[in-house]
């Protein structure tokens, strides 16, 4: 008999995806499917299209062929269960506005983006920023923090939507450690509770430690799947056409990391 999660539309999926920018294809044919409850890194090289996906997916890129369903339907039908964390570089970070504003942007993701925020709103922004430990910092302008801290304050504007699917771009680049280790806990949390979550990630040595699932792409689909299934060597090598030896050591890791995981 066929359980209710089998049942459910996967929480997202593209078909036959394909991408140009400025007539030159950037994507071709993606074919994906990412169930609910999925902690999943999308991998491969510089210019591989990794950005590119999620964009697409989201509606900021236009798509040359194709489709992305989140939850068996269009974006605009579920927007308000779809939240973004774009990659910090991408951001005019002089902008007059303060982390508590920003967090707050979140919270209208629902009900309207110019609506004026209420008390709730203000205290959902208010438990975001503790969750990322960022609440006293709530009147500091977003230009007078650290690459760290305003990656914090991101995931907050996303957590404050109360998504059920995040799509993140590279949540992980110049941020310090401890950053680092606080989100891959904050993504776990999510997934814990139901959250799906679909993160940029360029670090081979640990994919396999924060994901439970892996896209590995080059312009074009090589494979996607559980990490165990799909960080192997020979996968790793059609991806990055690397050094086979060092990608074989990055898939004995990827398999002990797994190991320890399940113990």
């Amino acid at each position: 008999m066929e359980t209710n999660s089998e049942m459910e539309p996967p929480a997202f999926e593209c078909h036959d995806l394909s991408v140009s920018y400025d007539r030159k294809p950037v994507l071709y044919g993606i074919d994906v499917t990412v169930p609910g409850g999925s902690l999943c890194g999308i991998v491969g090289p510089n210019g591989a299209g990794k950005s590119t996906l999620i964009k697409a997916a989201m509606g900021l890129l236009p798509v040359e062929g194709g489709w992305a369903r989140m939850f068996g339907r269009p974006l605009d039908e579920v927007r308000g269960r779809v939240a973004y964390v774009p990659q910090r570089t991408s951001v005019d970070w002089d902008f007059p506005v303060n982390v508590m504003d920003v967090v707050l942007m979140g919270c209208g993701g629902k009900a309207g983006l110019w609506r004026r925020p209420t008390a709730a709103d203000r205290e959902l922004a208010r438990e975001s920023l503790e969750m990322v430990q960022m609440l006293p910092y709530a009147d500091r302008q977003i230009s007078q923090l650290s690459g760290g801290q305003q990656q914090r304050v991101f995931l907050a504007r996303a957590l404050a939507q109360q998504a059920d699917l995040y799509f993140m771009d590279e949540p992980f680049t110049g941020v310090d450690a401890a950053t680092e280790r606080a989100i891959v806990t904050l993504l776990e949390g999510l997934r814990a509770k139901g959250g799906t979550i679909v993160a940029v990630h360029h670090d081979l040595t640990t994919a396999p430690e924060y994901f439970d699932r892996v896209i590995l792409l080059n312009m074009r689909l090589v494979a996607a799947g559980p990490v165990d299934e799909v960080f192997t060597a020979e996968l790793l090598q059609k991806t990055y056409g690397g050094r086979l030896t060092v990608l074989s050591e990055l898939a004995l890791r990827a398999q002990a990391a797994r190991a320890r995981r399940t113990v």
